[in-house]
């Protein structure tokens, strides 16, 4: 939906688990094999699960935009809170990170990559466009980030219509 760039970093891959659902459509990527092999999902268990996920860091999304949740969603918290992470240290330069520690765990994964991106400062510009057929998540690159739509020529157009409508102008 949106012509924006890919969040920075690990953010991509939260980014793009949100975006597996178009809200407008119905259509679900996780449905299919191939949706669910970009993620590493093998079974349905997995599937379900990534599921929870996905609408758990929506609504996390949508608090980052200031709105309430979509939906009742499981605490993002909890879900991560059952996510294995190691500390690893790079003998070069002694630099850390929070890793998986199971490569495959789409859990871990997405637990590293909020980690990494609480240190770099970047965990609340993503967010989720706040037009209710959309919910979008996008990365906000304004400077007081303070973006409000996946895309402004699409989802704020059409929300700038509907009050231009509602005044009766």
């Amino acid at each position: 939906m949106t012509e924006r760039s890919p969040a920075p970093g690990g953010l991509a891959l939260v980014e793009a688990l949100v975006n597996t659902l178009d809200i407008e459509s119905g259509a679900d990527t996780l449905d299919s094999p191939e949706g669910r092999a970009r993620f590493g999902i093998t079974g349905d268990d997995e599937a379900g699960q990534a599921r929870a996920l996905r609408e758990s860091l929506r609504a996390t999304l949508l608090a980052h935009a200031g709105h309430p949740p979509h939906r009742e969603a499981p605490p993002l918290g909890e879900l991560l809170a059952q996510a294995p992470l190691i500390v690893t240290v790079d003998p070069t330069d002694g630099s850390a990170a929070l890793t998986p520690a199971e490569d495959r765990s789409l859990p871990a994964r997405v637990a590293a990559a909020v980690a990494e991106a609480l240190v770099a400062g970047t965990w609340t510009r993503l967010k989720v466009c706040e037009a209710p057929d959309c919910h979008w998540a996008y990365y906000d690159r304004s400077p007081a980030g303070r973006g409000r739509w996946c895309s402004m020529q699409v989802c704020g157009a059409r929300a700038k219509m509907r009050r231009y409508r509602a005044k009766g102008a």
